[in-house]
């Protein structure tokens, strides 16, 4: 092979199985730092050996293997200084060799193992979800402080901490036995579904998925049912399913955002959402279901529906309700203020969004002045949807938003 081609093979590698190697590594090496160097180390040893040699059979295999013989290395080296360190390098040494199965994910998965171990009720919450995001998913430091609306510095040191404390107090790197996966499930589920929130809608960037990211979350959300097949989360996966269903539809080919009413529901993927539909339903019925449950029956309606004029936005808002009840958030208050503002009329939902604005909740949040914005616009009030989108565009970073926001800027300017 040429060293082009060697190169495209480890990038697609890298892309689809880094955070597999990495996970697997840190369950060999017991340290998430040196089993990061140990990766990049694999990937630097394949570009060489590959080219030389040819691509492996299992690329992840090899990677597996040979990072953890460079960690050995590594240690060696740092043993001539430290006996504490080649006691580190001999047990390593002495372990079973990993064995690397494509195909034989099962319960066993590292990843699995891994997000279990980055959601221990040890760490703050903040801590967990930020260092699942950077380890399990491979999200720059730069995009999750974007998501937690802090600092890149403030958030490297979250991560930092969080692995101290894995390594200080003996936190182990397994699925926890069955009789304590309940009470971890709630952390486990939040982290699962920012990522897909990640992938769905990223957070910064040229375009408006990440499809890698949402997946991997849709991955280890199967993974966690069959683990674990708790209302919850099984709702979160049909959450999941229903909302990726849409993504061929939500940008043009150009890759412009469009609008939920405005997708052409041909595009729709029918599999994923009767997946989506019969997971519901079966959440549903154990009366014992939860907020990703209720959101993924909303889902549902949309994806179920001919056309927006043909929504049961009736049964939605009553979904949002309920929802409301269970899990009380600005954020579910805006969603139901847009639903009724389709049930009822743009007047209905804009007095409600402006009731939420009133109060400093979701001062920061890009969505709250888009959709005041566009109930602005419906009801003719053109000064008022300028200066909503004006303040929706100063808080967007992403590429696609960004570009729509301006076009319905430039139309109502130029009505103006």
């Amino acid at each position: 092979m040429t060293d082009e081609r060697v190169r495209e093979r480890i990038d697609e590698v890298y892309r689809s199985d880094s955070r597999r190697v990495l996970a697997t590594l840190i369950r060999l090496l017991g340290d998430f730092d040196l089993a990061e160097e140990a990766m990049h180390d694999a990937f630097a040893a394949a570009l060489e050996a590959w080219t030389r040699d040819g691509v492996p059979a299992n690329p992840r295999a090899w990677l597996v293997s040979t990072g953890r013989f460079k960690a050995i290395d590594r240690l060696r080296r740092g043993a001539r200084f430290d006996a504490a360190v080649d006691e580190i390098a001999r047990s390593i040494e002495a372990a079973v060799p990993p064995d690397v199965d494509d195909e034989g994910v099962g319960l066993e998965d590292d990843r699995l193992r891994l997000i279990f171990t980055c959601c221990h009720p040890a760490l703050g919450a903040d801590a967990r979800i930020a260092l699942t995001l950077r380890e399990v998913c491979g999200l720059e430091t730069e995009q999750i402080a974007h998501a937690f609306l802090t600092s890149p510095p403030t958030l490297a040191q979250r991560i930092v901490r969080a692995k101290t404390k894995i390594r200080d107090a003996g936190i182990p790197y397994q699925v926890p036995a069955r009789e304590d996966l309940s009470s971890r499930l709630d952390a486990v589920l939040h982290v699962i579904y920012l990522v897909f929130n990640e992938g769905y809608s990223a957070s910064a960037g040229d375009t408006l998925t990440r499809p890698d990211l949402s997946g991997e979350a849709i991955r280890l959300g199967r993974l966690l049912v069959e683990l674990l097949p708790e209302p919850e989360a099984i709702g979160l996966l049909a959450l999941m399913l229903l909302h990726d269903a849409r993504r061929a539809a939500r940008t043009s080919p150009d890759g412009e955002l469009v609008l939920l009413d405005a997708q052409d529901r041909t595009l729709w993927n029918r599999a994923q959402i009767s997946e989506g539909v019969a997971l519901v339903e079966r959440a549903l019925s154990s009366r014992r279901a939860g907020p990703y449950s209720l959101q993924a029956a909303v889902a549902a309606l949309h994806a179920e529906a001919r056309d927006a004029a043909t929504t049961d936005w009736p049964q939605i808002v009553g979904l949002y309700d309920v929802l409301l009840r269970l899990d009380a958030s600005p954020v579910v208050e805006l969603n139901r203020a847009a639903a009724i503002a389709m049930r009822d009329g743009p007047a209905a939902g804009l007095a409600l969004i402006d009731a939420i604005l009133a109060r400093g909740d979701l001062a920061d949040y890009h969505l709250a002045f888009s959709a005041k914005a566009d109930l602005c616009r419906r009801l003719g009030r053109t000064a008022d949807a300028i200066a909503a989108y004006e303040r929706a565009l100063a808080l967007t970073t992403q590429a696609p938003e960004r570009r729509f926001i301006e076009r319905r800027l430039a139309e109502l300017r130029s009505r103006a």
